[in-house]
């Protein structure tokens, strides 16, 4: 059981690490891929140190799906990259977890990933949700696929993604000892 959470460089540093830090609460291992570098540097020059770099990125066949934070130009950068791309593909051919949240949802919907679903994103992004049904909502989970609206969701975001792997008495009980 695996997430992957991609790093490109102009990511939202509290989507990315809130959100780990929540799975890895709940005993859900998460590997970061730095995409273009083993040290990536966030929106907010926080620079993180990716556990692998994209070159060496593989899916484990135990793999749960991946996530993608937002922030700019982060989530330009995550686009641009075919790795990412594939990923994007491989989880939805799978039914795995696709997790994006603020901007990257773009990515989702560039993709056509999310005609039919409900889903979310940061405001001045739902034209880019094609065939969604955007709702305006914190997070939205519609099948596999878990979005969320920006940074001051990315608890919720978290503890979204572990209801839905675990149970909500999980997450709950996170969110519980942490104070929420």
């Amino acid at each position: 059981m695996m997430f992957y959470c991609f790093l490109a460089d102009g990511f939202e540093e509290i989507e990315a690490l809130a959100t780990i830090d929540i799975l890895r609460r709940a005993d859900i291992p998460v590997t970061t891929v730095g995409v273009d570098a083993d040290v990536i540097c966030g929106a907010h020059d926080i620079c993180v140190t990716a556990d692998m770099q994209i070159s060496e990125f593989d899916f484990d066949e135990d793999a749960l799906g991946i996530i993608l934070p937002g922030g700019m130009p982060g989530v330009k950068n995550l686009y641009a990259d075919e790795t990412v791309r594939n990923a994007v593909s491989y989880c939805q051919s799978r039914k795995l977890y696709l997790c994006a949240i603020c901007a990257a949802p773009s990515i989702l919907g560039r993709m056509g990933v999310l005609e039919g679903k409900k889903a979310t994103c940061f405001p001045g992004f739902e034209e880019e949700l094609k065939g969604a049904e955007v709702t305006g909502e914190k997070v939205v989970v519609d099948g596999n696929i878990i979005t969320a609206k920006g940074a001051g969701c990315a608890l919720d975001f978290g503890f979204a993604i572990v209801s839905q792997v675990q149970s909500k008495e999980d997450a709950d009980r996170i969110a519980s000892s942490m104070q929420c």
